[in-house]
């Protein structure tokens, strides 16, 4: 190389040596040279695919299979609302009654998968569907008895507080 390409290269303009250099806060704010302490690096928070690793390892440990043709899934909750899951993928090891679920599960309530979930419904469930169904009727019979708190109109001979009594 040339000595005075060298001496350019070692003289770079910095705010302490040249007065004239415009200054700006980044300079001001951190030194940066010899002898100052390094910047610290600021780090992404951990991601959570060691779980999932874990658990991958010990299903393959149990010897899970791929289970195809499976639809959806539903797991009734004893509050009455279900998990559905839509076309999940599914894994099986059958001889250590384990089943791996994968998919984004949605919580919906009884009434929004009634018709299609009748013959999946064990006796608890189906006993919610019924106290579901008489609530239904009576907000029905309710709305229907709203339009009877009118005024009646009056007629002309009768006496109702005879008939009150």
């Amino acid at each position: 190389m040339r000595p005075s390409a060298r001496r350019n290269r070692k003289s770079a303009p910095t705010a302490t040596k040249n007065p004239t250099f415009p200054l700006d806060a980044r300079t001001l704010e951190t030194p940066r040279g010899k002898g100052t302490p390094r910047r610290p690096v600021k780090r992404a928070p951990a991601r959570s695919n060691n779980d999932d690793k874990k658990l991958q390892a010990n299903l393959k440990k149990l010897n899970t299979q791929p289970i195809q043709a499976i639809e959806e899934v539903n797991m009734f909750k004893s509050d009455g609302n279900v998990i559905h899951f839509a076309a999940p993928k599914v894994h099986a090891a059958v001889q250590s009654n384990t089943f791996a679920i994968y998919g984004n599960g949605e919580d919906k309530e009884l009434t929004e998968l009634v018709p299609g979930i009748l013959n999946q419904l064990g006796p608890d469930s189906l006993a919610s569907l019924r106290k579901l169904a008489e609530s239904y009727q009576n907000m029905q019979k309710a709305e229907k008895g709203e339009d009877d708190d009118e005024i009646p109109d009056l007629v002309e001979g009768e006496n109702f507080e005879s008939k009150v009594e």
